[in-house]
């Protein structure tokens, strides 16, 4: 069996900070008095990979997007891993302009992560304030929630009210958002 290869350090962030990791957000999470509970796997870079943990983990799974317009506005949307997102629509749901995806160097200058391992849990490294959070209503209203901890090779399960915490003590306050 192959063995997993240790990654590389992540780049500094734009600021020129170090990034911190999962063990820094699970810090931050006991701090909060967030429950949370984590689980190593396979790394998985799109939904369609994270499926195969279905079995595994319980609980609602997302689909993280990071996205910006060319106001230089960021968000971070965390929907339900089902559904397809119409990025017209999110534009004006957002009061944006045209969306795009963002590129891995603000995905790493901004988050602090790597491709595939997007999840509410990177504002931990957006200490600028760069990044907006939008999380889909529907997902929220699911017990628990699932996201990657700033590593694509784990998934950390918590309640919506724990991520709610989490978010609001980084001064993300999220944006709900009713998918059509």
């Amino acid at each position: 069996m192959a063995q997993r290869k240790p990654p590389e350090d992540p780049p500094p962030l734009a600021d020129g900070s170090r990034p911190r990791g999962p063990a820094d957000l699970f810090r931050r999470l006991d701090e909060l008095e967030i429950s949370h509970r984590t689980i190593e796997h396979a790394p998985v870079f799109t939904v369609e990979e994270a499926r195969r943990l279905r079995g595994r983990v319980e609980g609602a799974h997302s689909k993280n997007l990071f996205i910006r317009d060319k106001k230089e506005r960021h968000w971070l949307l965390s929907c339900l891993s089902e559904r397809t997102v119409d990025l017209r629509w999110l534009a004006r749901e957002l009061g944006a302009g045209r969306l795009t995806f963002c590129s891995r160097r603000r995905l790493e200058g901004f988050l602090g992560i790597r491709a595939g391992a997007v999840s509410p849990f990177a504002v931990l490294n957006d200490r600028g304030g760069v990044v907006r959070v939008a999380l889909d209503a529907e997902l929220m209203a699911r017990e628990p929630l699932n996201f990657h901890p700033l590593d694509n090779a784990k998934t950390t399960t918590l309640s919506a009210a724990g991520l709610l915490r989490f978010l609001e003590a980084e001064d993300h306050s999220p944006r709900a958002i009713r998918f059509p």
